[in-house]
């Protein structure tokens, strides 16, 4: 029996061997800023996942923001990086760098916040801005700089705000909140990019009035009692797409065990985010230290433990979707979501030719990929890489409308106020395609843990 026992273990460990002889590059470097939605690369780090799935890794934050992460997987300095899920795209259209890259998995679920100061907060309250309203529109904002435009007339200075990057889901959320009330933002206000980290202290100079970013920086203007964060992107968006996993598209065909083993922990590490709330705190600890986001663990678990507390001086409210990283499909990589973002490129006048859509994004996003790691690993998939939005009680955009990626043209130019330097005609011809996709809609479901999973009190009707 024990000479049984032992050749089965010595067979194992040569299967073992053998596995692990598939990885053709063990020492890797991933990048990543300074945001809470690092997490699942913190703590495939942090909980050993990546060394479970034979992989050396070497996790940096990365100071130089988003195009210093972008600068540097392009180079090949770092192997992966947490991304903007538009940076992929952009990058292989040639107007964020000049690469192509891929998105292998989508990292989280919401997570943002825009947070304004004090001093437009109470401009914004003489024209009826009622503050704790969810979802607050841009409404009073658009009655203030009216009466701002009127006031100044030729000598009019636009307000300036901050977002983290312009092909960001913090500057097309930002945008779209603003659009929704009549906003025309590169006119009526100038947007810039910051570093994340650097938010706060930006706000609190004056250099701007108020600013769209990850956590934990509206947490930590709204704790220091210098704003209030007036609105997430879970309200603009329910469930919408934010970071990605992304790498090179010639890395993956070089090393595709070694992808697959990196995407394998990442998504490890999500399902093990939203097993329970216990373990968000205990991620929320992790990621201050100082290597990683450094914040103050109170900081990190306003959002991180299914709360978020959106004004000064009040309470926090139960927001258990402002962070969703494995439940209802998180880690998926959508292709309706990576065509999105090509919609908003087109509708503020990013992308000046016309491209086929759903070639491009079929080239970038990797949901085939995904499938087989999916499998190992038993995460669920979706019915179809192709879904509407906008179309049910856990996914709704503030406004109402409905993003149907096979009327991708038509959403561009559907809502009034637009920059796009591309006819409609145009763009219209290079996408032919329009109408032949096969969407589904997945179920709200959570089989990973009750952590991002939602509260029917807090869900758009």
């Amino acid at each position: 029996m024990i000479k049984k026992i032992v050749v089965l273990s010595m067979g194992l460990s040569l299967v073992a061997t053998s596995l692990m002889a598939e990885i053709e590059k063990k020492n890797l470097t991933i990048g990543f800023i300074a945001l809470t939605d690092c997490a699942p690369l913190v703590i495939a780090q942090e909980k050993g996942f990546f060394k479970k799935n034979g992989l050396n890794v070497h996790v940096v934050k990365e100071g130089g923001g988003w195009p210093g992460i972008q600068q540097k997987v392009i180079s090949g300095e770092y192997d992966f990086s947490h991304a903007l899920a538009g940076m992929p795209i952009a990058a292989t259209l040639g107007i964020n760098g000049n690469a192509h890259l891929q998105a292998v998995l989508s990292l989280d679920f919401n997570g943002n916040g825009i947070t304004f100061g004090n001093d437009i907060i109470e401009k914004m309250k003489k024209y009826g801005m009622d503050e704790t309203k969810r979802p607050l529109t841009s409404e009073a904002l658009k009655k203030y700089i009216d009466a701002k435009r009127a006031a100044e007339r030729d000598n009019y200075q636009p307000l300036s705000f901050g977002m983290v990057h312009p092909v960001s889901t913090h500057n097309y959320e930002l945008r779209y909140w603003m659009a929704s009330s009549g906003i025309v933002p590169d006119r009526d206000t100038t947007i810039k990019p910051f570093p994340p980290p650097t938010m706060p202290s930006n706000l609190i100079a004056g250099n701007i009035e108020g600013y769209c970013v990850g956590e934990p920086w509206n947490e930590r203007i709204v704790l220091k009692k210098k704003g209030s964060t007036l609105v997430t992107n879970y309200d603009i968006w329910n469930n919408n797409p934010e970071k990605v996993l992304q790498t090179r598209a010639d890395f993956i065909t070089k090393y595709p065990e070694t992808t697959k083993a990196v995407m394998k922990s990442v998504l490890q590490a999500q399902m093990w985010l939203d097993a329970s709330w216990e373990n968000r705190k205990e991620a929320a600890k992790i990621m201050s230290k100082p290597n990683y986001v450094k914040a103050p663990v109170e900081v990190l678990e306003k959002s991180m433990t299914g709360t978020f507390q959106y004004l000064k001086g009040q309470k926090s409210e139960a927001n258990p979707m402002f962070n969703v990283f494995a439940n209802y499909y998180a880690a998926y990589p959508f292709y309706s979501h990576g065509m999105w973002f090509i919609t908003q490129m087109y509708r503020w006048g990013q992308i000046d030719h016309a491209v086929d859509m759903k070639k491009v994004i079929e080239s970038v996003y990797r949901p085939d990929l995904f499938a087989e790691v999916a499998k190992e690993v038993g995460y669920a998939l979706p019915p179809s890489p192709w879904k509407k939005d906008g179309v049910d009680e856990y996914n709704m955009f503030m406004d109402g409308k409905v993003y149907d990626p096979n009327k991708a043209v038509e959403y561009v130019f559907s809502t009034g106020i637009d920059e796009s330097t591309v006819s409609e005609a145009d763009l219209k011809a290079a996408n032919a395609w329009e109408g032949s996709l096969k969407t589904e809609q997945p179920k709200y479901v959570c089989p990973y843990g009750p952590a991002g999973c939602a509260d029917p009190k807090y869900v758009t009707k």
